[in-house]
């Protein structure tokens, strides 16, 4: 015999989108970090956000399917100060930890 709540509850993996994105453009020195930071947490997302050497940002999205596609609508804007000029989505299955940070540069 099986609990009403067992089979009610949806599995994680259907309610949870992951991805990686890398934002291109002025996006160093214009708070990008801090505003994505902002941005990530105000949606409910885990995961992270870290410069590239290449000058671009890199960050890791993980939460509602809305609230992450909402996020990359967000990043193709940007702070006032950035100047995005390309914005790539990568599915991604890679751990986003359990809040939002921000992690060294590479």
């Amino acid at each position: 015999m099986t609990t009403p709540q067992a089979s009610a509850d949806p599995p994680q993996s259907t309610s949870t989108k992951t991805v990686r994105v890398v934002i291109k453009g002025r996006v160093q020195g214009v708070f990008y970090r801090n505003w994505t930071i902002e941005n990530a947490t105000q949606l409910g997302l885990k995961g992270w956000v870290r410069n590239r050497r290449d000058g671009s940002v890199e960050a890791l999205f993980s939460g509602s399917p809305d609230s992450v596609q909402d996020m990359e609508q967000r990043c193709r804007r940007g702070p006032p100060d950035a100047m995005v000029t390309g914005l790539e989505v990568f599915p991604c299955n890679d751990d986003p930890g359990t809040g939002f940070e921000r992690k060294r540069t590479v």
